[in-house]
């Protein structure tokens, strides 16, 4: 913080100096729109406002752009057309957002949307008005989730680069624009208010924005100050059924059955803040800016959860159950009577995050005639990030769970003996608890210099030269283990570590509450109440965690002072901030020079314009981190001897640090052709880089000295040695690279009417995967031994192709009020492959890791029964979206209703929920044949999903704007899948419930 003060107030008085003396003049972010105008037949002025203008507006930058882009205006100051601009940017072609909270989560729904992808591809950056901005989340990209739409004046996407852009984006790079002083002509004041009523959770959430801004004409030159601020409250609730995975309960049986079928709500509030503030000065050739930015965004989520625990191989499925074709259950009721019942926790998770990213910019601009223009940019950024997250779960064994999985959704059918058990607090106890927290702090110090040289030639337009630096820091630590899971009492545990269960009749009764699940998913699905732990239970740690551990204490104490034996499983917390596992520390500079030489041929048949260029880029990185190597226990029996030997190595713990650089010459070529007035081509070629995520670029090693034994009398025979090791990341990976072409014909038939197609073909290189390696390393004696290392490596390479289709148009020909009408539509289509260097596949799963070091589970995944699947295509690609908005505008009134739809597309493999360690072996040629030890985790999918927005505005004078919106009108549920041997098996269910908005805007 005392950093950021001290580079603000110092750039801040460096500003006001320049300025005074008049020596520097700014160069502004690019410009909102104003207020279209036409020429009406009377020879008078039709202002055009509102989503015509907005349209109107993105349509010209797209035309005279001179690479591929496509944008969004605001309708008015501070009016994006979405509550985030995640959403804003779904509508964008090419453009699909995904619909969970994170990308390793899959089990908790985002309702205002999070990762953005661009033609199917994740390896985007994002600017904020031209340069670089981050969220310190371990990536390289802003949360845009995170950023108030509110202070946006429009959003641009560039879908191949120049040598002029910053480097970094192979799928695209959005640029987010805010408005500068010199935008308006005079004072400007807008404040806006409004209120979002979420239907499932039937509460208001508050927002609202002010903008002030003003110019001045002095002697010493034209003044400009803007300012900007934004706060907005979002309070949702998503609730879901999940289906868990089938199995097998033995190699031969024809029928696959669900382990169980659980039910969850999640209660969500965020507070998202933002403050922008612009300055500007203007004196003849002289021009400068200084502007800061802040994003704030707290969110805090409290969920109730019950899933299920049970062990599938002791299920039975009572008489008269049916199957689908395939064997998989459709409905039936099963039962667990080996076991006592079905085993299911119900759990209290509370989670809260603070992330902040902080912008200061100056710009200055001098061009001493009309022939040079000289430009200086300097840019500083920092971004934090802090999240807590901690899970508290009782257990308890239900007889019996009646299912319907034949409909649409699944279906639970509860009698009044079920009822009745789930909510008798008897027969629960405490099952569980789990922990996580991590920071993350990053800083960037960035300087641009550029140089543009306009000719007086025919041909060539002008000479475009510059150099960039930067030096960035990222530090982030997570607790470790990262999330401590932590049992208290199964069932599993009792005998040999506990006799008794910790029951909330012994226990902890007055931490405990009856949660209902009212409404749930809109009325569409009843499901039972469960006894679930007070929210401040979970909120608690750690002082409630030593609580309830504190319970399997006593326990097992009486299990020892009974039997003589038991405690195996005594808690341990946590840490944080003292284990180098937890922390990655990176440090990143690059150079880069640039030249981009634009030229027209405007006397051709046909005219063309466009520019080559080639940026040259050195990027040099340093990882701080250690390594740890373990050695192998022997331990005989008392009184015995070893058979066989088993190697130690000396250094067992040691701070490491990897130096990595690498150069890229990225060249490239855009070309526009004009056919006629209305009618122009592109070409675009470029190659281009994505840098690794500074997650996959940590320093962290562990080496591992095993065996496999077994005792012959009073010997123990070491039967092999196994030397494995894992890395959490890789400080040495390259860049992913690309070779990108683009094919473009754009038809402009009038200002907001418009059909475009694309054609795209990305060809990748050096995708980062995991692989094993052989890594030689010397014991104690000298002699070496090959270690088999599992690490993120360059080890594949793919390809993301396919085509866009676009068209605008408002029907001004059509009579009276029907000219008002306009639509806007778009389609793209994604075809991607991903092809590793070394093939990693086998028929069958081995092995009882789900670790990263199991590549065929990761790569493939694995079914419950061990098989392998292949074929998959690259994670977050739909092969088909579609936008669709039907529009009207006509005097004081405007409206909109859209709609926009994604294919289905894999989410991931080995994700939580669906992964485990007890699949079958069904392997003819195992040795473990009919066993359950078998690691396994299935490939994920999402479903499609198309979800209906709406909104209606009207203007009562040039001042004052009402509107009310709705998002999710359809109220369309989010579906996953998990790809199993029998079938696309629904997994998930998620209902969010719409929403509506009533706004009110007032300028003056």
């Amino acid at each position: 913080m005392r950093q950021f003060q001290k580079t603000a107030v110092s750039i801040a008085a460096a500003h006001v100096a320049l300025c005074w003396s008049a020596v520097a003049m700014a160069q502004s972010a690019p410009t909102p729109a104003p207020a279209a105008s036409a020429a009406a037949a009377d020879g008078s002025t039709v202002v055009v406002t509102g989503q015509r203008a907005a349209l109107q507006s993105a349509q010209k930058i797209k035309r005279n752009a001179e690479e591929v882009v496509d944008s969004i205006v605001a309708e008015d100051i501070g009016k994006l057309p979405d509550r985030s601009v995640t959403e804003v940017l779904q509508r964008v072609v090419g453009v699909t957002i995904d619909r969970t909270m994170s990308k390793g989560d899959p089990e908790h729904y985002s309702v205002e949307g999070s990762g953005v992808s661009i033609r199917g591809l994740p390896y985007v950056r994002s600017e904020l008005n031209g340069r670089d901005s981050f969220s310190a989340n371990g990536g390289r990209s802003l949360s845009f989730e995170d950023v108030p739409p509110e202070l946006m004046s429009g959003v641009d996407v560039y879908k191949n680069p120049s040598a002029e852009q910053i480097e970094g984006a192979i799928g695209g790079l959005v640029n987010l624009r805010t408005a500068m002083p010199f935008d308006f002509k005079e004072f400007k004041g807008v404040v806006s208010v409004d209120s979002t009523y979420n239907k499932l959770n039937g509460k208001n959430s508050p927002s609202g924005s002010l903008l002030l801004s003003n110019v001045w004409d002095t002697d010493l030159g034209k003044f400009g100050a803007l300012f900007d601020v934004a706060r907005s409250k979002s309070a949702t609730r998503t609730d879901g059924i999940q289906v868990d995975a089938y199995y097998q309960r033995t190699p031969t049986d024809p029928n696959w059955i669900p382990k169980a079928v659980g039910w969850r709500t999640m209660e969500y509030e965020r507070d998202r803040q933002g403050i922008y503030g612009a300055l500007q000065w203007k004196k003849d050739t002289l021009q400068s800016s200084l502007t800061a930015f802040e994003s704030k965004y707290k969110f805090n989520w409290a969920e109730n959860a019950l899933f299920g625990q049970a062990n599938p191989y002791n299920t039975t499925v009572d008489a008269g159950a049916t199957y689908g074709p395939t064997g998989a259950l459709l409905t039936g009721t099963i039962r667990d009577a080996v076991d006592g019942g079905i085993s299911f926790d119900a759990d209290t998770r509370y989670a809260k995050r603070d992330s902040s990213t902080r912008e200061l910019a100056w710009n200055t601009v001098w061009t001493p005639n009309d022939r040079w223009r000289f430009t200086s940019d300097f840019q500083f950024i920092r971004a934090k990030t802090q999240g807590f997250d901690s899970t508290v779960a009782t257990g308890l064994q239900m007889a019996k769970e009646t299912l319907d999985l034949s409909g649409p959704t699944p279906r639970i059918v509860f009698d009044a003996a079920d009822l009745a058990a789930l909510a008798n607090p008897a027969n629960y106890y405490w099952a569980f608890t789990m922990d996580h927290a991590d920071k993350s702090v990053a800083n960037q110090k960035a300087w641009k210099g550029d140089v543009q040289y306009k000719f007086d030639d025919p041909v060539l337009v002008d000479l475009r030269f510059g150099l960039r630096l930067t030096d960035r820091d990222a530090k982030t630590q997570n607790s470790n283990p990262s999330y401590n899971w932590a049992t208290i009492t199964h069932p599993w545990q009792k005998s040999w570590d506990v006799n008794e269960l910790a029951y909330l009749s012994n226990f902890g009764t007055d931490l405990v509450r009856l949660h209902t699940f009212d409404n749930f998913m809109n009325g569409n699905a009843t499901v039972a109440p469960v006894i679930v732990p007070n929210t401040a239970v979970a909120a608690g740690y750690p002082n409630s965690y030593d609580t309830l551990h504190g319970y399997y204490e006593t326990l097992c104490a009486q299990a020892v002072a009974n039997q003589g034996y038991g405690c195996f499983n005594h808690y341990k917390p946590s840490t944080f901030g003292t284990d180098p596992s937890g922390d990655n520390d990176q440090r990143e500079r690059t150079q880069a020079a640039y030249a981009q030489l634009r030229f027209g041929f405007d006397d051709w048949k046909f005219p063309v314009d466009g520019h080559v260029g080639l940026r040259l880029v050195h990027t040099a990185n340093k990882a701080h981190g250690y390594f740890l190597l373990s050695n192998a226990t022997i331990n005989p029996p008392a009184g015995g001897s070893v058979s066989g030997s088993v190697p130690t190595f000396g250094t067992t713990a040691a701070a490491i640090s990897h130096d990595n650089s690498y150069t890229n010459v990225l060249p490239s070529l855009n070309l526009k052709m004009k056919a006629d007035e209305q009618l122009q081509f592109r070409m675009a070629w470029a190659q281009a880089i994505s840098r690794p995520d500074f997650s996959l670029l940590q320093d962290y090693t562990t080496m591992k000295v095993s065996t496999t034994q077994h005792t012959e009398g009073n010997t123990l025979v070491i039967d092999s040695v196994n030397f494995t090791g894992t890395a959490s990341g890789n400080p040495l990976l390259k860049p992913i690279r690309a070779n990108q072409l683009d094919l473009t014909a754009e038809w402009y038939f009038a200002k907001n009417g418009s059909l475009t197609f694309a054609a795209f073909n990305k060809q990748l290189k050096d995708i980062i995967v995991n692989q094993t390696a052989s890594i030689a390393m010397s014991d104690s004696t000298g002699t070496n031994y090959n270690f088999t290392l599992t690490s993120p490596v360059n080890g594949a390479k793919g390809f993301a192709r396919g085509f866009e289709v676009a068209y605008q148009q408002y029907f001004d020909t059509l009579p009276g009020w029907l000219a008002g009408f306009g639509v806007q539509a778009n389609y793209t289509y994604v075809n991607s492959k991903q092809t590793r260097y070394n093939s990693v596949f086998s028929e069958y799963c081995t092995g009882g890791s789900g670790s990263a070091d199991n590549l065929n589970l990761n790569i493939n995944g694995c079914d419950t029964n061990g098989k392998s699947f292949s074929g998959l295509p690259l994670n977050n690609v739909s092969r088909d979206t579609i936008n669709l908005a039907l529009l009207y505008d006509r005097g004081p009134l405007s409206a909109r209703i859209a709609y926009s739809w994604r294919s289905k597309y894999l989410y991931g493999t080995n994700m939580s929920g669906t992964q485990g360690s007890d699949g079958l072996d069904t392997n003819p040629a195992s040795a473990n044949y009919g066993q359950h030890n078998l690691a396994w985790g299935m490939p994920l999918w999402a479903d499609a999903f198309g979800q209906i927005d709406a909104g209606v505005s009207y203007k009562f004078d040039d001042r004052l704007t009402v509107s009310l919106e709705g998002q999710n009108l359809n109220n369309a549920m989010y579906k996953q899948m998990m790809q199993q041997t029998v079938g696309m098996m629904g997994r998930s269910w998620y209902a969010s419930g719409p929403r509506y908005t009533l706004r009110a805007s007032y300028s003056f």
